[in-house]
Order: C-alpha cells, then sequence, then structure tokens
C-alpha cells in the first residue's frame, strides 16, 4: 500500500546542508500497525511529516496507493492528503471554540462535503470512541485522554486510507495511554486501518504488529512485535 524508495531529505541551516534521511526504503502493506521508534533526531519525524505530504523529499518517491505523492503539485498533494490520510497529535490540536461533534466533523466541513448521511457517521464515530453523550460539551472541557479520542475520530470522519500518529500517548498517564492505543488497535483490526505510528515509548510501541527503528536517518532495524526479544532489543536501542 505504501512504498519508499530511497527516500532523502536535507536542510539547509545557514551554509551547512543538513542530512536527515539517508536513503530510506521500505514497504507498508494495508491494514498495518507500525510504529517507528528512535532517539531524538533520527528522522522518524520527518519521515511521518513526508508520509503525510506536508513537506516533500529532496529525493526518492513516497507512493500511497500507486500515486507518486511527491511529484504532485502542492494543491494536488493538498487534496490528496485531506481524503486518504488522517493526523492523530500528541497535543490534539483541537479547535477550543467547537464542541466534540463540531471537532469531529470539521474536515468534512472545511471540504463542503457535511452531508446527512456524514453527520449521522459523525454521530457514530463519536460512539465509536466512546464519547457518546459528549457531542454538545466544548473540545477544552474534556479530559486530555478524552480530547484525544475527540482527535481520533476526526482523523477518521474522511474514511482515510493511512492514520499517521505523531507521538499519540505522549501526553497521557499510562492507563489513559492504553485506553488510547486499545482504542487505535480495534480500529486497525476491526476496520483494516492502515496504523503508522511514531513514538518514544516501548509500551506504545509494543501494540504495533511492527517497529522500525530509525538511527542517524536510516532504518537500523525491522522487527516484529511476535518477536520475544523486542521489547529487550528496543530498550538497548533506545538508552
Amino acid at each position: 500500500m505504501i512504498q519508499v524508495e530511497n527516500l532523502k531529505k536535507e536542510f539547509l541551516q545557514g551554509q551547512e546542508r543538513i542530512k536527515v534521511l539517508k536513503n530510506v526504503s521500505l514497504q507498508i502493506q494495508k491494514g498495518e500497525f507500525v510504529a517507528i521508534m528512535g532517539p531524538s533526531g533520527s528522522g522518524k519525524s520527518t519521515l511521518l511529516q513526508l508520509l503525510g505530504g506536508l513537506d516533500i523529499p529532496t529525493e526518492g518517491d513516497i507512493i500511497i496507493n500507486q500515486h507518486y505523492l511527491n511529484r504532485m503539485t502542492e494543491k494536488k498533494r493538498t487534496i490528496f492528503r485531506r481524503q486518504n490520510i488522517g493526523f492523530v497529535f500528541q497535543n490534539y490540536q483541537l479547535l477550543s471554540n467547537l464542541n466534540v461533534e463540531e471537532n469531529i466533523a470539521f474536515p468534512l466541513h472545511a471540504d463542503g462535503t457535511l452531508t446527512k448521511d456524514k453527520k449521522q457517521a459523525v454521530l457514530q464515530l463519536l460512539n465509536s470512541v466512546g464519547l457518546k453523550g459528549l457531542g454538545q460539551k466544548k473540545a477544552n472541557l474534556l479530559s486530555g485522554g478524552q480530547q484525544q479520542r475527540v482527535a481520533i475520530a476526526r482523523a477518521l470522519v474522511s474514511n482515510p486510507a493511512v492514520l499517521l500518529a505523531d507521538e499519540p500517548t505522549g501526553n497521557l498517564d499510562r492507563n489513559t495511554a492504553e485506553d488510547i492505543l486499545g482504542l487505535m488497535t480495534r480500529f486497525n483490526r476491526d476496520y483494516n486501518q492502515t496504523i503508522i505510528m511514531v513514538t518514544h515509548d516501548i509500551f506504545a510501541a509494543g501494540f504495533a504488529d511492527r517497529i522500525i527503528l530509525f538511527k542517524d536517518g536510516i532504518v537500523d532495524q525491522v522487527i516484529s512485535r511476535k518477536d520475544e526479544d523486542y521489547a529487550k532489543y528496543v530498550a538497548n536501542f533506545m538508552a
């Protein structure tokens, strides 16, 4: 479903060219739940931005469902992103002046696709993420865990091919994080939702099917959650 081929990303810092990603290639299948881990500065968040079409690589290709994301014009890439990619962030990024239902429906409203059927889909998503009865409540009055549930529902309301999550449990306590990860896992398993998650947390990564370990801008190792030694390996890698 997703192919990354010979991906490179460089940034100018003064007169110096900083190489953040160095010839990265990987594949992600439809319905996979993949965690990306690595030390700060390893390139994992940059990769997520490129996969989401928020930036373009210096070299290489990103292919999602046979569409070359990096070869699109900015306008086409924006439309593709809105229709095919959902984002979940560490700080939720909800609109505090809107209620829960309005936050979830915002992508549809922005695209002009908020039909009667879609409004019903918003209510169904509200129930699916465990927020039944809270639709009219202002987003800023919710707990952190509830706000992240709203963010997940908003990311899924357009039925995206890919859900990208950047440290989705970073601001949550362990019990709440487990609830959120369980919710993501349910959407992955029940609806075959493809999920790519950047995280520093070994506990969070343990919910994924595969863990891609980044180091110094390259893929250092790819391991399966089924590997008995994965926790030990990841702990040593992140140390």
